[in-house]
């Protein structure tokens, strides 16, 4: 899952990056309110973490400016600022969390990952999905027979996406798109690697290829 990080505290971007990469997601930054907004609408990521307080425009105006533009990216708002008027402020501009600050990284991913289980109604922390258990913390995945499975980081990231993904074609682009940043060396041809080595753990039919369009997990749980 791919995220995009809101803030202009350098010593909090650098601290929040390595917990959000530990837990498996890729993460972009934007230190000011502009670039925030083109990013946001870029249709690449899967949440923001939106910080109130931004140089250049604030982080309500960013928010405001995406909901008008239909853009229905999943919102947590940080903020220094702990007043009962700023949070309903932020609700109302369409936010879906709201997290002030100081606050733990745990209590952070735990908010991350409830949101992103909500349109799945699954528990956070854990994705069960035709037989399959993808622990999120530890990153490992149980298959059908009951064996248990460490993932790498890619992996990890791609079984989740399509997990939550189940049952939609996804093509390798949106797949690229969602699991790796803007830093890291994009090869589509790569996650053909990555199905067969999934493949291998899951079984063959789990994830179809449709050829010309991309790959489907099976939800056969459905």
């Amino acid at each position: 899952m791919r995220l995009l990080l809101v803030e202009d505290d350098k010593a909090l971007i650098q601290s929040l990056t390595k917990s959000l990469k530990a837990a498996g997601y890729a993460v972009d930054i934007a230190e000011n309110g502009i670039d925030a907004e083109y990013l946001g609408n870029e249709n690449i990521y899967d949440i923001a973490i939106l910080d109130l307080g931004l140089p250049q425009r604030s982080g309500l105006e960013v928010l405001t400016n995406w909901r008008q533009a239909q853009n229905n990216l999943p919102v947590i708002i940080l903020t220094a600022r702990d007043t009962w008027q700023e949070k309903v402020d932020g609700f109302k501009a369409g936010a879906d969390d709201y997290l002030s600050k100081p606050f733990h990284d745990e209590e952070l991913l735990a908010r991350i990952s409830a949101l992103l289980h909500r349109s799945k109604q699954a528990p956070a922390g854990e994705i069960n999905t035709s037989g399959l258990k993808l622990d999120e913390q530890r990153q490992t995945v149980t298959n059908q027979q009951g064996q248990c499975h460490t993932l790498t980081g890619t992996e990890f990231r791609l079984l989740r996406y399509m997990l939550l993904h189940a049952g939609q074609i996804l093509s390798k682009s949106t797949l690229t798109e969602h699991i790796y940043n803007f830093d890291s060396d994009k090869d589509s041809n790569v996650i053909e690697a990555y199905i067969k080595r999934l493949r291998k753990i899951l079984g063959k039919e789990q994830i179809e290829t449709r050829r010309g369009q991309g790959y489907i997990f099976r939800d056969t749980s459905l």
